[in-house]
């Protein structure tokens, strides 16, 4: 028969093995809650990570495109400016150079044109010629009788023009007024014009 300390070793012992039991459970218990915790974290950190590089990959796409739409935008600005320059520069020498146009040697058809399309435009039965001296010796005398009987309109030579290489014509009352200088003719067609004079300019078949 036991003695009461050996009863109570026995129990101590089996105290002390339940209780390194439950601290070997415990502790494996906080071991796998941590392993979970580390895994979480890491996963979190890694889709953070991820995130992270997604909004800067996003947002170097975003300035590069930004970057490549601006210089595109400017290279289209400086084509343009080249090419109104250009256009502008082509348009101005082509005014300094009118008056050779008179020296063209069928200026009287050019003038008798003109008149006719001034006189269809005005659509009076009467009308005042204003031209520059040389176009208006031109259409002096019978040529002026020749287009006045054509159009069926009473022509009468008014005072030169003041300034521009062409004519004028008007109402007898001065009303009604229709310019037919070449340089009046190449500011209504120069808009026109802008385009074709280009595609020459830089070797294109129109």
């Amino acid at each position: 028969m036991r003695s009461i300390e050996e009863n109570i070793q026995t129990l101590s012992r089996a105290i002390i093995d339940e209780a390194n039991a439950d601290a070997e459970h415990i502790l494996a218990d906080a071991r796998a809650k941590a392993d979970a915790i580390r895994q979480r974290a890491r996963e979190q950190a890694a889709a953070e990570r991820k995130e992270i590089l997604d909004r800067a990959n996003q947002e170097a796409e975003r300035l590069r495109g930004q970057s490549i739409a601006t210089a595109q935008l400017k290279a289209r600005t400086l084509t343009l400016e080249h090419r109104e320059k250009l256009l502008d520069n082509v348009f101005s020498t082509a005014r300094k150079d009118m008056a050779t146009v008179q020296k063209w040697s069928d200026y009287e058809t050019v003038a008798k044109r003109f008149l006719r399309e001034a006189l269809r435009h005005l659509g009076s039965g009467e009308a005042r010629l204003h031209a520059d001296p040389l176009t208006g010796n031109v259409l002096s005398g019978h040529v002026l009788d020749e287009v006045s009987k054509e159009m069926q309109v009473a022509i009468v030579m008014a005072e030169p023009l003041a300034k521009g290489t062409g004519l004028l014509v008007e109402t007898p009352d001065g009303h009604l007024q229709y310019e037919n200088t070449l340089e009046d003719r190449l500011n209504r067609l120069q808009n026109v014009l802008r385009s074709p004079v280009y595609h020459i300019l830089i070797g294109e078949t129109l």
